[in-house]
């Protein structure tokens, strides 16, 4: 990256050791150019906070191995080291040949995992637990065939991250996050808080979201008749429910779901942290982002709830259904905003109901759970959908239909992924309550799905 070469697996590692493990003159000369240098780096800030903002973006980016960023910092530390005319070769465990290269893999460099993102194309995160380095390819995480030289070498990355953010991860507080525009997240911990210091980067990795793309024989996430099954449900205003482990796919369904829906429509969207960046990805649609914040009242997800709903929206997007806030949404979904889409943390698909109605009763009012069961599975959970990595790809594994009869919650397979066959089997269809709701919201794709075998024809 830039000209820079890592030597082996020790290099990049702060301070070298003379004979007897004692830190030499010229090392403890060399520490100071860097810590001299980093706390020049960091004054050096726009004048506007846009000019700021933009100048930590380009240090982060940097840290996290964009060429182009990487360039600007080196080329700024070269300037640096000339103008206070430092002299001298870098300590030999540096690893590096030249003043300003070694200054730079010490304040940007991230030692090993320099080698790790010099092979970016499919990498969508790193993850770090102490000196273990694991690459997560295709939603799966392998362990790296690199380590880091020391714990000491991971918390130095940390500082850097959170000093050029203005954050402190300390004994005080014991974590810290960094966001880029481009939606790539870092998360830290430190000592205390986890057993070992971590560091995991998720790259912002997808660019376009599209169901068509997701049905392509590439990526194979659906096939063409669940496609169509799928758009047909977004025109017809069902609420939908997604559910899944971490990496398998979610949040890029629920983006293709979301590209689907009218651009005119109002969609509001409640976080806890942003992550969908809908306001990004689709700049021309009416969309109103919220992130929350549970530790202060005034922007709390209640908070967030009652101000979305005096902002007429069409839509709710709600990133995962928690137990503060799983009476708005409900109450959202039952007062007229058909159409959303949420996901929560279960394991099956059947639990979800059940799993709703668990976290509305936390609240305390006295209401009957029966009766919140069938509310919520017959206006929150109409239909369900479930993610899942199969042999290294994002595939939907189930699409269900919702309904409550006889005083329990019915589940109907419309689309199951078949790992024997390594394809998807239909064995259910909507029922005539959702028959009649397709057909008054969207005549011509009633017609498609009866013709699909999802609706039933007449006469049947």
């Amino acid at each position: 990256m830039v000209g820079l070469e890592l030597e082996n697996r020790g290099s990049c590692n702060g301070l070298g050791e003379g004979a007897g493990g004692q830190s030499s003159e010229e090392d403890v000369i060399f520490e100071q150019w860097v810590q001299d240098i980093r706390s020049e780096l960091v004054t050096m800030k726009g004048r506007t906070e846009a000019e700021k903002q933009l100048y930590n973006e380009t240090l982060n980016r940097a840290i996290l191995g964009y060429e182009e960023d990487r360039g600007k910092l080196l080329a700024v530390i070269h300037d640096l080291v000339s103008k206070r005319r430092l002299t001298g070769r870098p300590p030999r465990t540096s690893g590096y040949t030249t003043l300003p290269e070694a200054i730079f893999a010490e304040i940007i460099g991230m030692n090993v995992l320099e080698l790790v993102l010099k092979h970016k194309e499919g990498l969508e995160e790193i993850q770090v637990v102490g000196r273990q380095i694991f690459e997560v390819r295709g939603g799966n995480a392998i362990p790296s065939a690199y380590a880091l030289p020391s714990v000491r070498e991971l918390e130095r990355i940390q500082q850097n991250l959170v000093l050029f953010n203005n954050d402190t991860l300390n004994p005080r507080k014991r974590w810290a996050e960094v966001v880029l525009r481009d939606g790539s997240r870092v998360t830290m911990t430190g000592f205390g808080f986890t057993a070992e210091p971590t560091l995991t980067i998720r790259f912002y990795t997808v660019k376009r979201f599209d169901l068509a793309i997701l049905a392509s024989a590439e990526l194979a996430t659906m096939n063409h008749r669940m496609e169509q099954l799928i758009r047909c449900l977004i025109h017809s205003y069902f609420n939908l429910v997604v559910i899944g482990p971490t990496n398998s796919g979610k949040t890029n369904l629920i983006k293709a779901i979301i590209a689907e829906m009218d651009h005119n429509e109002r969609i509001i969207t409640i976080e806890s942290r942003f992550e969908l960046n809908l306001k990004r990805d689709f700049p021309y649609k009416n969309i109103v982002e919220y992130e929350i914040d549970e530790e202060d009242p005034r922007h709390s997800g209640l908070q967030a709830f009652k101000l979305a709903l005096r902002q007429s929206p069409k839509r709710i997007c709600h990133a995962e259904i928690r137990d503060e806030d799983a009476n708005l949404y409900v109450r959202a979904c039952t007062r007229g905003h058909e159409g959303s889409i949420t996901s929560v943390h279960v394991s099956e698909l059947e639990d979800v109901p059940d799993a709703i109605t668990d976290m509305c009763m936390l609240d305390g009012r006295g209401m009957d759970p029966l009766r919140l069961t069938k509310r919520i599975t017959a206006f929150v959970t109409q239909i369900g959908m479930e993610m899942a990595v199969v042999h290294g790809k994002r595939k939907i594994v189930r699409i269900v239909e919702y309904r409550y009869e006889n005083e329990e919650v019915c589940v109907t397979e419309l689309a199951v992924y078949d790992k024997s066959t390594e394809d998807w089997k239909f064995p259910g269809k909507l029922s005539q309550p959702a028959s009649r709701k397709i057909s008054k919201a969207d005549h011509e794709g009633h017609a498609l799905l009866m013709k699909l075998g999802f609706i039933e024809k007449e006469g049947e």
